[in-house]
């Protein structure tokens, strides 16, 4: 994949970040959703890939775009799949909350490991971490693990953990453990980013959240040098046909980041609201400021890219 391509794909999460967070603090999850892939939609149009959604919307009663197996880009160029969430973080973009995100993933054809909307376990480290961890360890060993390869103590290691009451005795063992722990509300791919990001506060990611946010964040991580495995945690037997029929049949399974998302990789995500890896869209009078991140797998390089746009020049936004 042509390296300019990462850049492209960020023009495309800049749009759906602005028309999301238009709408930020309204109370409105659908409508802040919606704005989002109405958005991302409008803009592939002009990027010259000929792309086949591979992660993508998962309810077809609630959208009519970018679902699973739809095409995307203007037809030409490099065969390409695609991973993307216009708004990770609906829920807490209609409230004003932190850590929204449009996101996109890109990778050869074949790259992204397929799977229904259901819920995964995961755990995700940065560079520091890589080949540290393991699923099948405790949460503390896990911990111990990356408080070695670090070189600090375990009181220093602060976790990111979804607010949920499924991951209360996962909050007890972190605490008892020594580390800090960091509940967030939503926005599980931001947390799991900001573990590369060594000012962020954030040093590993932990728990069961959405399955397709967890190839998104393969992808960053592969992007960045971090490091993560999951498995598949359908909630009943509906969760688990859908799987067996994308193939997915043992659900003992655990995944390595590269089974999620292998290949030459790309990663673009925009900050729709303030979170622990990027800020959010601020508008100012005719126009708005974005702060994104672009990656590529194939050298680590993360670009960080703060972008003003102006509303009379550019009225699609």
């Amino acid at each position: 994949m042509d390296r300019n391509l990462a850049l492209e794909a960020v023009r495309v999460t800049e749009a759906a970040a602005l028309a999301s967070a238009r709408l930020m603090g309204r109370g409105d999850v659908r409508a802040t959703d919606r704005a989002g892939v109405e958005a991302m939609h409008r803009t592939f149009k002009s990027i010259a890939i000929n792309g086949v959604i591979a992660i993508g919307e998962a309810n077809a009663d609630e959208h009519d775009m970018l679902l699973l197996g739809e095409r995307v880009g203007n037809g030409t160029g490099p065969e390409i799949d695609v991973a993307l969430d216009p708004l990770e973080g609906a829920a807490i973009c209609a409230t004003g909350g932190y850590n929204a995100l449009s996101i996109i993933a890109l990778a050869e054809r074949g790259g992204f490991l397929r799977c229904p909307d259901m819920h995964m376990e995961k755990i995700a480290v940065g560079p520091d971490g890589r080949g540290a961890i393991d699923l099948d360890k405790t949460p503390t060993e896990n911990l111990r693990a990356l408080a070695e390869a670090r070189g600090v103590y375990v009181a220093d290691l602060t976790v990111a953990v979804l607010d949920r009451p499924r991951h209360e005795s996962l909050i007890e063992e972190a605490r008892r453990a020594g580390a800090r722990v960091k509940l967030i509300a939503d926005g599980d791919v931001a947390a799991a980013l900001a573990a590369t990001k060594a000012d962020s506060g954030i040093d590993m990611l932990l728990g069961v959240g959405g399955a397709q946010q967890g190839i998104l964040t393969a992808a960053a991580l592969r992007c960045a040098g971090g490091d993560m495995q999951a498995r598949f945690k359908p909630r009943n037997e509906e969760e688990s046909e859908r799987a067996r029929e994308m193939g997915i049949t043992d659900f003992r399974k655990k995944y390595t980041i590269e089974e999620m998302a292998s290949g030459s990789v790309m990663f673009a995500g925009t900050g729709v609201t303030n979170g622990d890896y990027l800020t959010g869209v601020r508008f100012f009078r005719g126009g708005a400021t974005t702060n994104s991140v672009v990656m590529r797998s194939r050298t680590h390089t993360v670009r960080f890219i703060t972008a003003e746009h102006r509303f009379d020049l550019k009225p699609d936004y």
